[in-house]
């Protein structure tokens, strides 16, 4: 999912183009504070602009009430699939604007409850709320960590060190939830070392992570191609379908292939790698 500071209307008229499966329109961190008006003035035409082929459209809000509340007002419109919301400490605040977004659906006759939310998790406290975060609300979709924000809330730097426990922790929480897990241990800042990223991309989706937050549209080719499946892979799940089945028809749960033992959990993740890649 790509950033795009939504005042920048060069940036928001190419964002359809650069391949990511969601665009983020972002209100908050990326947009100077006495321009903020004008970018929710000029979201509806964004929100179009962006979703011209097919991506998902999200908007990333700001924190504070007032700032909030302005935020809402404009975002909670038709072809918006998804708010993010950042600095999120507590299940209670995702429930409170949930309330203020079912509100504004009910006003605008929108389908109750299509927008859903990502939360972003950037302070330590947030650490110690992961798991009602994550079922505070149906509306909740998807958890990031923020590791700018959480490595300053912290004092140190965003390094593998530092991160690598928030990150696991948030993963934790969102696949016990039901949520999308979105990340990769290292900066969100860095794209300049395209090697260094994908490898860290690529190491995030062995953990276990289904995606990741780009700001710059040279992330996103190298996001696209870590967090889908390799030829090598594909054929490996092809085959293990393949033996379960035959292994069934001989009333076997479990079978050898290749000398290694397969059982349920084994071919649930070649079915779920055969999902993500669209293949049968």
């Amino acid at each position: 999912m790509l950033f795009v500071p939504a005042h920048v209307p060069r940036f928001v008229e190419m964002a359809h183009d650069r391949g990511a499966d969601g665009v983020i329109l972002d209100l908050e961190d990326s947009v100077p504070q006495d321009l903020k008006d004008e970018a929710r003035r000029q979201l509806p035409e964004s929100v179009t602009k962006v979703g011209r082929k097919g991506a998902s459209v999200l908007v990333r809000v700001n924190r504070g009430l007032r700032a909030l509340a302005a935020d809402l007002d404009v975002a909670v419109m038709a072809g918006v699939d998804a708010l993010v919301l950042p600095k999120v400490e507590s299940a209670e605040w995702v429930s409170e604007v949930a309330n203020a977004v079912t509100e504004l659906e009910q006003e605008s006759n929108l389908a109750l409850g299509r927008i859903r939310f990502l939360a972003q998790i950037e302070t330590p406290a947030a650490l110690q709320r992961l798991a009602a975060i994550a079922s505070a609300h149906p509306r909740m979709v998807a958890m990031a960590l923020g590791p700018e924000d959480f490595s300053a809330a912290v004092g140190g730097a965003p390094q593998f060190d530092l991160l690598l426990v928030p990150n696991l922790a948030v993963l934790f929480a969102a696949r016990a939830a039901g949520l999308l897990p979105l990340g990769f241990i290292g900066s969100i800042g860095e794209f300049s070392d395209t090697r260094k990223l994908r490898e860290a991309a690529m190491h995030a989706r062995q953990l276990g992570f289904a995606g990741a937050l780009a700001i710059h549209p040279t992330q996103v080719a190298i996001f696209n191609e870590a967090f889908s499946p390799v030829t090598e892979e594909l054929e490996w799940a092809r085959r293990v379908v393949a033996a379960q089945k035959d292994a069934a028809g001989r009333g076997l749960c479990a079978f050898a292939m290749d000398g290694k033992m397969i059982d349920p959990p084994v071919v649930r993740r070649a079915h779920e790698i055969l999902a993500l890649a669209g293949s049968n």
